[in-house]
């Protein structure tokens, strides 16, 4: 008997964690990236596959690292004919690229962010603002970095 008749597509073995529960996009999205920064440099996708325990499809993987890409949380380049993959970011970047696909994705974006800051408990408030300070504070920068601006002289 086929073992995986009567499966949806994205429904394989393979998307289950080890207690057989289904793990959500974001939840794999942090484990392969939590592989990527074991490695010294890029590495390929049958890697990261290989230090998940096997408990992912190549597919999958590979799947997962485009997904990585579009949001700017991995880059690649190319190893003769495949891709050699590396962490662009840590999973507070990951988040913090999730938060501002969100903040992007809607007409009103002060009625979110203030909605966002009335919501906080007055510890992140009070980290919030003594963030938001230090970058005021900071040199402008590309994408608010800090960071100063390279022009084509330097």
């Amino acid at each position: 008997m086929d073992r995986g008749a009567g499966r949806r597509a994205g429904e394989g073995r393979h998307e289950r964690d080890p207690r057989g529960r289904r793990r959500g996009q974001g939840e794999l999205e942090a484990q392969v990236l939590s592989v990527l920064r074991l490695s010294s440099g890029p590495a390929t996708a049958a890697w990261v596959q290989e230090r998940l325990d096997g408990d992912l499809a190549y597919t999958t993987v590979m799947t997962i690292l485009s997904r990585l890409l579009a949001k700017g949380a991995v880059t690649r380049e190319r190893l003769g004919r495949a891709f050699a993959w590396q962490a662009a970011s840590d999973e507070a970047g990951l988040a913090a690229l999730r938060m501002r696909r969100v903040l992007d994705g809607e007409a009103d974006r002060e009625a979110v962010l203030a909605s966002f800051v009335t919501a906080l408990s007055p510890d992140d408030e009070r980290l919030l603002r003594g963030l938001l300070h230090e970058a005021s504070d900071a040199p402008a920068g590309p994408r608010g970095t800090g960071a100063p601006e390279q022009t084509p002289e330097d």
